[in-house]
């Protein structure tokens, strides 16, 4: 069979038969959206451990500029292309051990905006990796989403709790959906090919290089915040999120792809330090203006200085959903692996100020869009 070589899409590629494998041996890491906000985390902590890393990520909503510091490592490699490219994603998948799935439409925004696209990048995509994966018997690691649960309202959410969706006419959980049936297909490429699959569903992931351009609420207010802009709040703030700092979900992952129970099962990977959106926007605040909760607490209505509260319908689309509660059982991935997160959600929020502090000086707040992967923000 003829195959387009894939060489004119790679950085840094050394041919098959003379690749350094790296520290001992090390594994070979796919990671598929790896230029986007959680895919760069992760290819600087694999590459950290030894691992040589190949990332393909067409560039859509990553940002080369994640990973260009990482372009010169000997053990990097950069495809850019899509992974519905099949003939790249068969050189690329038989050169590797191990695949981490990570390349998804993601963000509220996109999903009310572009449906299509979410569902097709979405399910499209996971076939051919999954495919692909079979053909060559490599290890996937999926990454999933807390959107699974939808409705549900019974928080904590444990791995085989209920989905409760609302109806197809809401393209607001289409995206939900199509992650669904990312995990039915690898589950179903688990038990009934035997492929190595584990699953990983993100909740509310944040740190450095994440954007605000399709929603993500801590970027955006921080964004806001720092160009002293009142931040907007859909609804009345009072819905909670637990925001995990990326450096411990990525180590999260990596625990998961390092252990042998893990394959054939799901996991929740998330903070269960629950915060509501008020109390989010003024942390940001006081840690942006350093003086904020003493102007709050001193001055009545003083939320109406610094906040707008807009409608989900006018945010998004006319009788648009949201969940009130987002809370995870890590119990399940503490068990198996002794993961769980270390970093205090202000102190991640600390660090984002931080990062886009010059770039929101500078005119450039959006320049650090991320992939994929997961309700991510």
């Amino acid at each position: 069979m003829n195959r387009k070589p894939a060489s004119n899409r790679l950085k840094n590629e050394k041919p098959m038969a003379t690749l350094n494998l790296g520290q001992s041996g090390a594994s070979k890491a796919l990671i598929t959206g790896g230029a986007g906000f959680i895919g760069s985390h992760l290819a600087e902590a694999l590459l950290a451990r030894g691992y040589d890393v190949t990332v393909i990520d067409n560039l859509s909503t990553g940002q080369f500029e994640n990973i260009a510091h990482l372009t010169d490592h000997p053990h990097f490699r950069f495809a850019i292309d899509t992974i519905t490219n099949e003939v790249v994603m068969d050189r690329l998948v038989s050169e590797c051990t191990v695949i981490f799935h990570l390349a998804a439409a993601v963000g509220v925004e996109l999903i009310v905006q572009d449906p299509v696209h979410v569902i097709e990048t979405n399910v499209l995509g996971s076939h051919v990796v999954l495919k692909i994966a079979n053909r060559y018997r490599r290890k996937v690691l999926i990454a999933s989403t807390s959107e699974i649960y939808g409705k549900n309202d019974h928080a904590p959410f444990h791995e085989n709790a209920d989905q409760v969706l609302g109806p197809t006419t809401k393209s607001r959980w289409s995206y939900a959906t199509s992650k669904a049936v990312d995990e039915f297909l690898g589950l179903a490429y688990y038990r009934q090919l035997g492929l190595p699959v584990v699953i990983f569903r993100l909740f509310n992931t944040v740190g450095p290089r994440q954007t605000g351009q399709y929603g993500m609420v801590v970027p955006r207010f921080v964004q806001q915040a720092l160009r002293g802009e009142p931040l907007t709040i859909y609804d009345n703030g009072q819905q909670t999120r637990c925001f995990c700092d990326v450096t411990d979900s990525v180590a999260a992952i990596i625990r998961l792809a390092e252990c042998p129970e893990a394959i054939g099962n799901v996991f929740n990977v998330g903070s269960t330090a629950e915060v509501s959106i008020m109390e989010l926007a003024r942390t940001v605040l006081t840690l942006v203006n350093g003086d904020y909760r003493d102007e709050y607490s001193a001055v009545v209505g003083a939320e109406g200085q610094h906040m707008i509260f807009i409608p989900y319908e006018k945010a998004y689309e006319p009788g648009f959903e949201d969940m009130r509660r987002r809370v995870p059982d890590i119990s399940k991935i503490k068990a198996m692996t002794g993961w769980e997160p270390t970093v205090p959600w202000d102190e991640t929020l600390r660090r984002i100020i931080q990062s886009l502090r010059s770039k929101v000086i500078c005119g450039n707040p959006s320049s650090s869009a991320e992939e994929t992967s997961t309700d991510r923000s």
